[in-house]
């Protein structure tokens, strides 16, 4: 007659360590939807930190020679001037990075979801719980993922640095983070992390409002029912306010990253966040705080509509479930 402990040890993996399971999956999927839209994130970065105001302060030719050229030509440029393959230069970090968030989100969501929040007494979610926790497990997942975004970040900007003739900061990605570790310190590795955790709060608030907004009034107010083209016309206007909300910030934080700095580790640009807000606008106009919009909510868009999103309501539902007037 076999035990608890016997039945425990012979169920599937999946039974026994559910959390990291679903941490090990996440990565997975992860790292193929970093690979294939990888080109749109590094073309999302070399706009948002095209044409700073700030560099006229450094007295080294002021900014950039090179014209605002939009996704197409930014991308079709990258090629033409740097090869193919610079399409995914920063790859590596970039994978880290999206591991390290996507399962620290999840892992993250799943505890406040069944441990902090937990469902109400008819066993139904509500909404607003799942906004609090998707914002505070963004927050948390895009901390621990700091180092390898600010990695990412430097990285994609290496192949700029080589043909405007300055000299390449990093050997590889170990190289990256070791140097990155030497002249900043710990501290160093979470540069930029304030804009970042904003960013992350901001997507997740607009996504998961917009979506589950956007999936009650389809299913409620047209002959749509709860399935992939709902869910695909969901995820289409929640990324775009998604982009909306957390482009500024994801503007402001590849600068922050992607600046130069002293032997301290300390930026020559920008003092803070705020600080290189009020640069950016001062210098460049509101707008340039959009940089880089098109290629972010295009990538975003793709991975949600591929992946799904962890923090989304799951649960299916009808007209007839949603309508409080249905009678059985």
């Amino acid at each position: 007659m076999s035990t608890p402990e016997d039945e425990e040890r012979l169920s599937p993996l999946a039974q026994r360590w559910p959390r990291a399971s679903k941490f090990l999956l996440s990565g997975c999927a992860a790292t193929v939807a970093e690979l294939a839209t990888f080109p749109l994130d590094l073309t999302k970065t070399r706009l948002q930190i095209q044409g700073e105001a700030a560099l006229a302060r450094l007295g080294d030719g002021a900014r950039e020679s090179a014209p605002y050229r939009g996704m197409v030509c930014t991308a079709l440029g990258i090629v033409q001037e740097e090869g193919f393959l610079k399409l995914w230069q920063g790859v590596t970090p970039a994978i880290y990075r999206h591991i390290v968030y996507s399962g620290g989100r999840m892992v993250t969501y799943e505890h406040l979801r069944e441990v902090v929040f937990g469902k109400s007494e008819d066993k139904h979610y509500p909404l607003w719980k799942s906004v609090i926790g998707g914002m505070m497990a963004g927050v948390v997942g895009q901390f621990l993922a700091n180092p390898t975004d600010l990695v990412k970040v430097q990285m994609q900007m290496e192949g700029k640095r080589k043909l405007e003739g300055k000299p390449l900061r990093f050997r590889g990605v170990h190289h990256a983070f070791a140097k990155i570790l030497a002249e900043g310190g710990i501290r160093g590795l979470w540069a930029g992390w304030v804009p970042n955790i904003q960013r992350a709060a901001l997507v997740n608030m607009g996504d998961l409002t917009t979506y589950d907004t956007v999936k009650h009034y389809l299913v409620l107010n047209t002959p749509l029912e709860d399935n992939i083209v709902t869910h695909g016309l969901s995820s289409f206007c929640s990324g775009l306010v998604a982009s909306i909300l957390g482009t500024p910030a994801d503007v402001i934080k590849s600068r922050i990253m992607n600046q130069p700095r002293d032997k301290q580790g300390r930026g020559l640009l920008y003092k803070s966040s705020t600080d290189c807000l009020i640069q950016a606008v001062q210098g460049e106009g509101f707008m340039s705080l959009y940089k880089g919009f098109l290629p972010s909510w295009l990538r975003m868009q793709s991975d949600w509509i591929t992946q799904g999103h962890p923090m989304r309501p799951s649960t299916a539902f009808s007209k007839e479930e949603s309508n409080p007037d249905h009678l059985p």
